[in-house]
């Protein structure tokens, strides 16, 4: 498949619909082609707004999801940014033509080896992706001006809040099974956290160490 002209007037379609108003961020997704992060039997099916199953037993991230994720994350062209579950890669892939410099980490060894090949392949060389335990972020590189997280957790994990600069934003899905999220925006400011909920979502779980792949 290629992103035409016909699939790209969809596909942005589909996202300004959803609430996506963000000039920059609607430039990113219709630059970031979300076909080369697709594989096999779905690849038919990249410009559609729904999640899509990868390997390891993971989902890339329904397109209008992305969208409002990174909109609400608000990043700055100088911003470090943390994105945790790097998956397919496409989130990551998006935030590069917005960030300065974009780590983004994955549990899955062979989920990251993909993401790198594809981020080579499409000439993203701000992108620094990891093999690591999410839940503890990055400390060798923190603080970080944003921090993305595609998978869900109870609670904020406290290691992330700590890697999250003064004045950064991080934005998450919490909950506490896979039917009941909500996608909070949390800003840490001089004096503690304010927290906002965004919207109702649905992501695969945030977990803990390393996968078996």
């Amino acid at each position: 498949m290629s992103f035409d002209a016909d699939a790209k007037m969809k596909f942005l379609y589909a996202l300004r619909s959803h609430g996506v108003t963000d000039a920059r961020v609607l430039d990113a997704m219709e630059k970031i082609d979300r076909a080369r992060f697709v594989k096999g039997l779905f690849a038919e099916r990249a410009y559609a707004d729904m999640p899509l199953p990868i390997a390891c037993g993971q989902t890339i991230s329904q397109p209008s999801v992305v969208a409002l994720m990174t909109q609400a994350l608000d990043v700055q062209p100088r911003d470090k940014v943390l994105e945790v579950g790097c998956g397919s890669g496409y989130q990551a892939a998006i935030l590069s033509l917005l960030g300065r410099r974009i780590y983004t980490i994955d549990r899955f060894r062979s989920l990251v080896a993909e993401a790198r090949a594809t981020f080579a392949g499409m000439d993203l060389p701000n992108i620094t992706a990891i093999t690591a335990d999410g839940s503890h972020g990055l400390p060798e590189q923190a603080p970080f001006d944003r921090i993305i997280v595609t998978a869900a957790a109870e609670d904020p994990p406290g290691p992330l809040l700590a890697q999250l600069r003064v004045g950064g934003i991080m934005v998450l899905p919490v909950g506490q099974s896979d039917t009941v999220q909500s996608l909070i925006r949390v800003r840490r400011e001089e004096t503690g956290f304010d927290y906002e909920e965004l919207r109702a979502v649905r992501f695969v779980p945030l977990v803990e160490g390393l996968g078996q792949d």
